[in-house]
């Protein structure tokens, strides 16, 4: 017949759009939650953070212009004019647009392919027998596969209009889908293919080649090598490895602090930012070198990268950044921005190339960064307010004074230097003495669990470094270094050095949070051959010039000959013995093994011994056969004589 539906049940797996929706939906809501969980989180964080946490605290008037900076830019509405934030956002509008639509397309279509024998033959429900067999001739005339030849989703819309013809004409098809909503009976499951049914047109079959080969060839090979090229560039604390390579080409143990900046600007993450793209920029950066050269190592690096980051550099550490233009100024600012991770990360180089005094360098090179001051400034001009004229009159006449420490000694009426401040400047440089570190440290050298205090050698011993913070009278500081000239909250740590500086061995070198009134931090070793040893044991601040503390460390360390012999207790030793859970379950796997070659070796035996015994049982039985054919051959020779001695009886002559 030539409506008849073809007889092929594959042909059931069809395109189901609802279930597509609730299959997008899914898929959409895997980005959409965490998405807006973010953009929401981060609106709200833009306009509630409290100011210590983004570190715009402002504790001496000094600090009242930084802190409304970190304001500006760390609350309201320019800080969510990034580029990644901005990105999110406008995918995640546009993808919750899409999922509004897919929940209106949900509630228009229905159920997920849901049986409706009426909605198929597109009539209403409690039609006559007649409406139904005309809707039926008219689409299966209209869906039949000869008319459709390649169409898989007419070829389906064929068998669906049969399957529902059948279940409103035949009684026992249409009392099954009364029953269980399905011509053919009660069925287990019901299976669909969770994608848009336009996919089976063949009218779309080049479109959606072209969009899976995008996808396929393009899109997701793209996103892979994006993601792997960018992760491949950059190493520990988020330094490219281009920089590492830099910095172990170019320092050594014999650099010295003013020749940092030029390594620092070298570093890979500025080589794009630092190229001077314009004769305009040329010519800002020439003007520049002219304020600064004189403060300047010559140049060692030509290339434009370095001699611009240099300059900028020592724009920042001589305070001569007002003259700068603010294109110069925003290339500064990124690399302040990391200079933390930078200077860490030639720390970390020193240490792997055993250059103690360079690493100390790099340390002190980072505390004139935080402080914007040089080798040559005196260190009180840390103190707000104070400038050269300030600081030459501590230095001169009787109580002068060049170091923090002194200053902080010195009683307020003995303090020079403040001749002309007016109340709120005297009560910035007051509270400035608060915030300045004041420490005191202890260090020994122990062995765990030892019953004296000798080093004996081979022993893992701990040098422990106790730092306390005097003019600290409880944990309650805020931890934020005191830095107006440096754009970006810094938290106070300390580097903590264990050394022997003048043979250039590093020992340790870690930085130490300094969070607390006191900071403990211990240092393992193990304890060198018998001698007596010294070590430099070095505590230096990461964003205060000047506040350090430098101790030889002595460590006698006594041949471990000396240790009394230890006894073992004999159930000990019987414990040492017994094997262990490995060596039982090896054990008892060994002897499972040994087990079955010897009933290996037993069948084979007893192989043998059959063998033997068939064969001695066949020799025995063929010796018997033997005898039993020379028996019968006797008796047939004996017969043979008695039948020849009767018939020569017979012809003997009478």
């Amino acid at each position: 017949h030539p409506l008849k539906p073809p007889n092929n049940p594959a042909t059931m797996l069809q395109y189901d759009n609802s279930a597509f929706y609730f299959f997008a939906m899914s898929i959409l809501s895997f980005y959409l939650i965490p998405s807006w969980y973010y953009i929401l989180s981060s609106v709200y964080s833009a306009f509630t953070a409290k100011d210590a946490a983004i570190g715009a605290v402002a504790r001496t008037s000094a600090e009242k212009k930084k802190a409304e900076k970190l304001k500006q830019e760390s609350k309201g509405w320019k800080t969510l004019q990034s580029n990644g934030f901005v990105t999110n956002l406008i995918v995640t509008l546009a993808l919750t647009a899409l999922f509004v639509f897919l929940v209106i397309s949900v509630s228009q279509d229905g159920e997920v392919n849901s049986f409706d024998p009426f909605s198929i033959l597109e009539i209403d429900h409690g039609s006559d027998n007649k409406a139904i067999k005309k809707a039926y001739r008219r689409l299966s005339l209209i869906y039949h596969p000869d008319k459709n030849p390649g169409d898989r989703a007419a070829e389906a819309k064929f068998v669906m209009v049969s399957k529902a013809y059948e279940a409103l004409t035949d009684e026992t098809a249409r009392e099954n889908y009364e029953k269980f909503g399905n011509p053919d009976g009660q069925q287990n499951m019901q299976v669909s293919i969770g994608l848009p049914a336009f996919l089976l047109d063949s009218d779309n079959r080049n479109l959606v080649l072209v969009g899976y080969l995008l996808i396929m060839v393009g899109v997701i090979p793209y996103a892979v090598w994006t993601y792997y090229s960018d992760s491949s560039k950059f190493g520990e604390k988020d330094v490219m490895y281009d920089t590492y390579a830099w910095f172990h080409y170019s320092l050594s143990e014999h650099t010295l602090t003013k020749s940092l900046p030029e390594v620092f600007a070298g570093s890979a993450e500025f080589r794009k930012a630092n190229m001077p793209a314009t004769p305009a920029e040329k010519q800002s950066i020439a003007k520049q070198t002219s304020l600064v050269k004189q403060h300047m190592l010559k140049p060692k690096y030509n290339h434009p990268v370095c001699v611009k980051g240099n300059v900028l550099l020592h724009s920042h550490l001589l305070r001569k950044t007002d003259s700068l233009s603010p294109k110069d100024s925003e290339d500064l600012k990124f690399m302040l921005k990391h200079a933390t991770s930078l200077i860490d990360a030639m720390i970390s180089v020193c240490k792997n190339l055993d250059a103690a005094r360079t690493a100390i360098n790099c340390i002190e090179f980072g505390q004139n960064v935080t402080q914007a001051m040089w080798v040559k400034d005196s260190a009180l001009l840390q103190l707000p307010h104070y400038g050269p004229s300030e600081i030459k009159q501590c230095q001169k006449g009787k109580g002068q004074i060049s170091t923090m420490q002194a200053y902080m000694e010195q009683e307020e009426e003995e303090r020079k230097g403040m001749g002309e401040f007016s109340d709120e400047q005297k009560a910035d440089v007051k509270n400035y003495l608060k915030i300045y570190p004041d420490i005191t440290v202890e260090a020994k050298v122990f062995v765990d669990d030892d019953e004296d205090d000798k080093v004996y050698e081979g022993d893992i011993c701990t040098v422990q470094v106790n730092i306390t913070r005097n003019n600290w009278e409880s944990d309650d500081g805020d931890g934020l270094v005191h830095s107006p000239h440096f754009p970006f909250p810094k938290r106070e740590a300390w580097w903590v050095i264990l050394a022997q500086i003048k043979e250039g061995k590093i020992m340790s070198i870690e930085k130490v949070s300094a969070k607390g009134k006191v900071v403990t931090h211990n240092i393992k070793m193990m304890a060198p051959p018998k001698g007596r040893y010294e070590f430099d044991l070095v505590v230096k601040s990461n964003g205060y010039v000047g506040c350090d503390h430098q101790q030889r460390l002595a460590m006698e360390t006594l041949d471990n000959a000396q240790l009394p012999e230890y006894k073992v207790h004999p159930e000990d030793a019987e414990l040492d013995d017994e094997p262990t859970l490995f060596e039982q379950l090896l054990n008892d796997q060994v002897e499972d093994e040994s087990d079955d070659e010897d009933n290996d070796d037993d069948d084979d035996d007893d192989e043998d011994k059959d063998e033997k015994n068939a064969a001695a049982q066949s020799q025995q039985q063929s010796a018997a056969a033997k005898k039993r054919a020379q028996l019968r051959n006797a008796r047939n020779n004996d017969d043979d004589d008695d039948s020849d001695d009767e018939s020569a009886e017979d012809v003997t002559p009478k």
